[in-house]
């Protein structure tokens, strides 16, 4: 590249911008300590606040910067008073997914030590795996499917193959690259075939997907074992890929394991375009308050600054991804940082100034 990246950044509404201002300064820290020249970091507007001001939530000048990006960095958008005039929440990140065909939905499961976990058995610690959530179809396609009949109310799954063979080619993929960091490189596809037409079909496509990847293991399990195995033993996972709803809600579980939401980082990638946020909401209750944890928010940067150097065969910036995950694992470690839903007093400030200390010393140490 002989250009820095354009990153498109929406901080968004409630406390998106509170996380993201110390967000960008990280980023370009880690990007300069790993010798790379920093991205330039261009603010749009976007979100439910952007609604209220304009009437879009995503006016057409954000959706062109978001194209126009080598990639898109989000905060929290929407505020649960604002909705369009059918009762739904403002959601322009899932109006992005769809127009930029994002379909793999990345959502980490990772315990950093240090930070909190509601697990009791030791094991607990080694939780490490990925959910990917196919993000353009699945239940979720209700929401242009829709139709209503007097009281009853139709909202419509669409599963293709063309949406379920790349996820799962992601999936598979993804399990490869996992297991040379000494992952076990197995895919368990999320559905419920035992009910759902729609669900046997899915679970079709991908043991078809499963044969083109022999050194991969696969296996298959139903949403609700999905659901008390993540709670029992969420160490026996490794990547696991599923629908749409079904991922928005395992997701969650997920990040219930990790310390809470602002813990629980997120990309959704398509082929060409990419965005990051973290999985948490807007928290308008805590907005202002100067208590929102902003660690999802860094290590959705560190997935971006990742992606973006694997994407251009860039090495410093995967360095600084590299570095930014180790500086939040370091800044964690001695169980120092304890945020307000842990039922801690560490602010905003408090872990961004960690994490930056953290990335002094590991650049040091190199």
């Amino acid at each position: 590249m002989n250009r820095p990246f354009d990153v498109a950044v929406f901080a968004g509404d409630g406390i998106g911008p509170e996380v993201m201002t110390p967000c960008l300064s990280i980023v370009e820290t880690s990007v300069r300590l790993a010798g790379g020249v920093g991205p330039r970091l261009i603010p749009h507007e976007m979100g439910a606040g952007c609604y209220l001001a304009t009437g879009s939530a995503l006016p057409d000048v954000a959706m062109a910067a978001a194209r126009a990006a080598d990639a898109i960095l989000l905060g929290a958008m929407g505020l649960p008073g604002v909705r369009y005039p059918d009762g739904t929440e403002i959601t322009p990140q899932i109006d992005l997914r769809e127009r930029l065909d994002l379909y793999a939905g990345v959502r980490p499961i990772r315990v950093f030590h240090g930070a909190p976990t509601p697990l009791a058995d030791p094991r607990a610690r080694d939780i490490d795996c990925v959910l990917v959530r196919e993000s353009t179809e699945g239940l979720f396609a209700g929401r242009r499917e829709s139709r209503r009949d007097g009281d009853v109310v139709f909202d419509t799954q669409r599963i293709s193959r063309p949406a379920c063979e790349r996820v799962f080619k992601f999936a598979f993929d993804l399990a490869r690259t996992r297991r040379l960091r000494g992952k076990p490189g197995r895919v368990t596809c999320i559905d419920k075939a035992n009910v759902l037409p729609s669900m046997a079909y899915f679970r079709s496509v991908f043991l078809e997907v499963a044969r083109m990847y022999p050194d991969v293991l696969a296996d298959c399990l139903y949403v609700d074992a999905a659901g008390l195995q993540l709670v029992r033993a969420p160490w026996s996972f490794d990547v696991l890929v599923t629908e749409n709803m079904f991922g928005d809600i395992l997701s969650d579980v997920g990040a219930g394991l990790v310390g809470g939401m602002g813990m629980a980082p997120s990309a959704d990638i398509g082929d060409r375009h990419a965005v990051f946020q973290p999985a948490h909401g807007s928290a308008p209750d805590i907005a202002g308050s100067g208590t929102a944890n902003p660690t999802a928010m860094f290590l959705s940067a560190a997935m971006m600054l990742d992606w973006l150097g694997v994407r251009h065969n860039d090495a410093r910036y995967r360095d600084a991804g590299a570095l930014l995950t180790r500086a939040i694992e370091s800044a964690f470690a001695d169980e120092a940082l304890v945020t307000c839903e842990n039922g801690g007093n560490s602010t905003t400030v408090d872990v961004a100034s960690a994490v930056t200390r953290a990335l002094g010393r590991l650049r040091a140490a190199l």
